[in-house]
């Protein structure tokens, strides 16, 4: 029997330089963006007051989201780097995620309140300073577009960066639509488009706000990441010379760009089992960039490595056991050979 936890250190060693590279030059593209929002933000408010623009005042509070969103990145990209130990046995890479979630979260919150305001000014709409909000709204696309381009150079793959990308993206729109909205009120006097335009910035932040939340909860709730289907894979080792069943299967991801996979494969007596894993590790990395694989590889019917079951329920087995089985409770379906002697 072969319980092999991946750990390749032949891999590992040659990624490690390239890794740390990565994550300085994450932290400096996004020390960079953090600079340039947090001090234009601080502008934006006393202008926002002084014209009475709620687009202004929505994209200075949105700015707000921004650079708290950078610093939760910061943050967690400096926990990511921990190494496992303890009682985290994946370190603290997961902290990426849960700075995903917090991003998201602010985005559909800041919503909510703006599309409040901007249905009240709707309603009644205040005299708006039109040519301040031009003046700030384009200044803030600039600002914008420069920290949008620093965050772009980081490690986007990372939905810790992307979250903080979003949020910058969403704020560039939003100048955009506050510019227009400036406009249409300088040369028409129509004083409602300041809150159209925060009305728009409010699809715009709800759309990225669900799309961070379902990408994150995905790997919080241990989902197999997009484009890798547990029971295809199943099939496919399944099919592999030797092989005769695989169970307790598997596919999850560990942070952003980390997949990976266990399973219990059943193969022929007469075969090498070790090199069976070898082969089915190296299916995988060729299939699927499956490089972090957990494969329990057993013989079939071999009484010496035969798990017994259990049949007391108290003890945690199953009273429907069947004797002969290798697990007590296998989780998830059993994929066979189609050409299996039964």
């Amino acid at each position: 029997m072969t319980n092999r936890h991946d750990h390749p250190h032949d891999q590992g060693h040659a990624r490690a330089h390239d890794h740390g590279v990565s994550v300085d030059a994450d932290r400096r593209w996004l020390t960079i963006a953090l600079a340039l929002i947090g001090g234009f933000m601080a502008v934006e408010v006393v202008i926002g007051v002084i014209a009475q623009s709620l687009a202004l005042i929505s994209d200075a509070a949105h700015m707000l989201t921004d650079a708290v969103s950078i610093v939760l990145a910061l943050i967690a990209i400096r926990l990511a780097a921990r190494p496992a130990k303890g009682h985290y046995t994946y370190g603290l890479k997961r902290a990426e995620i849960l700075s995903a979630q917090a991003n998201g979260l602010t985005l559909l919150l800041l919503a909510a309140w703006l599309a409040y305001e901007a249905i009240r000014r709707l309603i009644n709409p205040p005299e708006v300073h039109g040519w301040l909000v031009v003046v700030t709204a384009l200044a803030g696309v600039a600002i914008n577009v420069a920290a949008s381009w620093a965050i772009s150079r980081a490690n986007r793959s990372s939905l810790n960066v992307e979250g903080a990308f979003q949020h910058i993206l969403n704020d560039l729109y939003a100048f955009v639509a506050t510019a227009i909205a400036g406009l249409v009120m300088v040369f028409t006097g129509f004083d409602r488009a300041d809150a159209i335009a925060s009305l728009i910035v409010v699809a715009l932040m709800l759309k990225a706000g669900v799309s961070l939340l379902r990408d994150s909860g995905r790997i919080l709730l241990e989902a197999a990441p997009a484009g890798m289907h547990p029971d295809q894979i199943g099939d496919l080792l399944a099919q592999q010379n030797g092989v005769d069943e695989v169970h307790d299967l598997h596919v999850w991801t560990i942070t952003s760009g980390q997949p990976a996979l266990s399973a219990h494969v059943l193969v022929d007596r007469e075969l090498d089992c070790h090199q069976v894993r070898l082969d089915l590790e190296a299916l995988l990395r060729d299939q699927y960039e499956l490089t972090h694989t957990t494969l329990q590889v057993d013989h079939v019917k071999d009484p010496l490595l035969q798990i017994e079951p259990r049949t007391d329920r108290t003890s945690g087995g199953s009273a429907e056991s069947l004797p002969g089985a290798h697990c007590d409770d296998a989780h998830g379906p059993a994929h066979t050979r189609t050409d299996h002697p039964h």
